[in-house]
């Protein structure tokens, strides 16, 4: 079995008790441009795995430190997250027309959405989700299969899990 047919593996034990899924004949989403919503959220978290830290200090020709000083926090319990901005708590990277100014590099969480655990676990964690974002069910959405969902899941569960330095 492959890496990532563990990872699907298991969080379809995860989701048991929801026939493995209600997503697993796909979802009609698409990520429109210029929206921004999902970023606009003041006092969202945006949690960073080692990788999402180092691509994105690479592509800023910064140092990992230097650039998880200028541009991160942790959690209580030591976690990096990417910083907010002081005046709206909305992320940093967020551009005045609503676009992502890191969007090549963006961390894994940002691309997993809107894929996410807690917004997947119920019928009713979705449609308040459907309520954020304008891409689910958008006229012009493709199919998102089954498997493509599960590997989002596992993208943000890592990205949720983060890392700390030590």
């Amino acid at each position: 079995m492959t890496s990532a047919k563990h990872k699907m593996a298991r969080w379809k034990r995860m989701f048991s008790d929801r026939d493995d899924g209600w997503w697993n004949d796909g979802v009609n989403f698409i990520c429109l441009p210029e929206c921004g919503r999902c970023c606009d959220e003041p006092g969202g978290i945006v949690y960073l795995s080692q990788e999402d830290a180092t691509r994105i200090a690479v592509h800023f020709d910064m140092e990992l430190k230097e650039w998880l000083t200028k541009y991160c926090r942790t959690t209580h319990d030591g976690r990096f997250v990417l910083e907010s901005k002081p005046e709206d708590g909305r992320c940093i990277y967020l551009t005045a027309d609503k676009t992502c100014s890191i969007y090549e590099v963006k961390p894994s969480q940002c691309s997993a959405f809107p894929f996410w655990r807690e917004n997947l676990v119920s019928d009713r964690a979705w449609e308040k989700t459907k309520r954020i974002c304008p891409g689910i069910d958008h006229p012009e959405a493709i199919v998102i299969n089954g498997d493509t969902i599960w590997l989002k899941l596992e993208e943000d569960r890592l990205a949720e899990e983060g890392f700390r330095m030590v």
